[in-house]
Formats: C-alpha cells, sequence, structure tokens
C-alpha cells in the first residue's frame, strides 16, 4: 500500500507541475530508450556476474531481483529532499519509466523461472 501512495504521489507531482508540456516526444522516447537499455544490462550483468563466481541459480536469481531494484518507494523521498524548490515530477520521470519497466520485466521473469523450476519438479518425481 505504501508503495502505491508513493507511485501516485510522484505521478500526482509531476502532473501539478504540467511535466508532460515540459517534455517532448523525442525526449520521453529517449528517456524510456535509454531506461531499457540500462534495465536490461542491469539485469544481464546481475545474471552472469554470479555465474562467473560459480553461485547457484537460486542465489543467481536472488543477486538478479536484488541488484535491479531501484525504485520510487526509495528515489522520490530522496529526490523530494535534494531538489527543493524544483520540479521533482519531471527529475523523477527517468525514475517513473525505470520503476514501471522494472516490474514489468522481473514480473516476466519471475513467472519464466516459476515455469522452470516447476518443470524441473515434475520432471523429478
Amino acid at each position: 500500500g505504501v508503495i502505491i501512495v508513493v507511485v501516485y504521489s510522484a505521478f500526482s507531482e509531476g502532473m501539478r507541475e504540467h511535466m508532460w508540456s515540459l517534455v517532448t516526444t523525442r525526449s520521453l522516447v529517449a528517456v524510456i530508450v535509454v531506461c531499457l537499455v540500462v534495465l536490461g544490462f542491469m539485469l544481464w550483468f546481475t545474471w552472469a556476474v554470479p555465474g562467473w563466481l560459480g553461485f547457484t541459480r537460486e542465489d543467481r536469481i536472488a543477486v538478479q531481483f536484488c541488484g535491479t531494484k531501484k525504485s520510487l518507494a526509495s528515489g522520490l523521498p530522496m529526490a523530494t529532499v535534494l531538489f527543493a524548490g524544483q520540479p521533482v515530477g519531471l527529475i523523477v520521470l527517468p525514475l517513473m519509466i525505470f520503476h514501471m519497466a522494472q516490474l514489468i520485466a522481473c514480473g516476466s521473469l519471475a513467472g519464466r523461472y516459476a515455469r522452470r523450476w516447476e518443470a524441473a519438479q515434475n520432471h523429478v518425481a
């Protein structure tokens, strides 16, 4: 519930500051692309490095999910303090986009990992 309130607060702040009138379509597309590239790289990196270090599959999954978690729940309060008096909604726009992409990507990964685990359990039994 707290995360929902924080996300709602971030989007509301942006709307109150007329954030969407300050952002061009080209800038928005560029921010989305950069956020997706960063997320993709971090998902790969947090999977590959533990593999190179010999971690188990379960530990690699834990590192991957924990290593990519940067959310509005921690970023918005910090941005509000660090950028007091500035258009915070516009400043946290990349974080809002990254947060949404991260939830979608990690939800998809979690489902895939669960299906593979279930298939492995059915194969063993």
